[in-house]
């Protein structure tokens, strides 16, 4: 009997609930894989970017170079896109001088609803993903220990209907069950510790978003950096 258990032995012996489980289980370590992969290259890109995007900005002499050299990064660049939409909401503003548009909202009402709307679009960029991690973080254990208590079930109604009770019978099935939930904290623990670091990298990109948004607004605000 202990010869034939096993992880094999398992998943060949899968009646229609046990394999929707183990789907189930799969997709989320999928997911959890590709969205490890795919948070860690965006925010390396991002971080790494950063500090030289920024440092281009104040480098320019004046507001349409600026411009030009945030025009140069990809789409996938999130500093940039905020300098952008705060330039163009600016000029949008000085466009409409003398209309309601300028006598509801003053120049520096409207860059900070623009800058405001800009943070707020590339910081839900970068929690893209996050959500998964965290619900597989908090609902893959149970999942697993769902797919032990089934096959426990399903191996204690064999061992019932075959009248055998004995230590070595029932030990291999109940031991094969607990693969199940193995399987769900090894998806679980994975995506939960790169929820947490993703996080915390997350609050120290968003810092610099702040601040670089606060800097632009006064920059395009008043024609000068405060």
């Amino acid at each position: 009997m202990e010869n034939k258990m096993g992880l094999s032995h398992l998943i060949n012996n899968l009646d229609k609930v046990g394999l929707l489980t183990a789907i189930v289980v799969l997709i989320m370590a999928a997911g959890t894989l590709y969205y490890i992969i795919r948070i860690a290259v965006k925010n390396f890109s991002v971080s790494g970017s950063a500090d030289a995007v920024v440092d281009q900005f104040w480098s320019t002499t004046n507001p349409q170079e600026a411009i030009r050299a945030m025009e140069s990064y990809g789409a996938n660049e999130p500093f940039s896109k905020i300098a952008l939409d705060c330039a163009q909401a600016a000029a949008h503003h000085q466009r409409h001088e003398g209309s309601r548009l300028v006598e509801a909202l003053n120049r520096s009402e409207f860059i900070d609803r623009a800058l405001r709307q800009a943070v707020v679009r590339e910081s839900g960029k970068l929690e893209n993903g996050l959500a998964f991690l965290a619900t597989v973080g908090s609902t893959a254990p149970f999942v697993g220990l769902f797919g032990t208590v089934w096959g426990i079930y399903n191996a204690l109604i064999k061992i019932g209907q075959s009248g055998k009770a004995s230590m070595d019978v029932v030990a291999g099935p109940v031991g094969e069950a607990l693969i199940m939930t193995c399987v769900g904290l090894g998806v679980a623990i994975p995506a939960v510790l790169a929820y947490n670091f993703f996080v915390r990298a997350n609050r120290v990109t968003l810092g610099k978003f702040d601040e670089f948004a606060h800097d632009l607004h006064d920059y395009f605000a008043t024609g000068a950096r405060v």
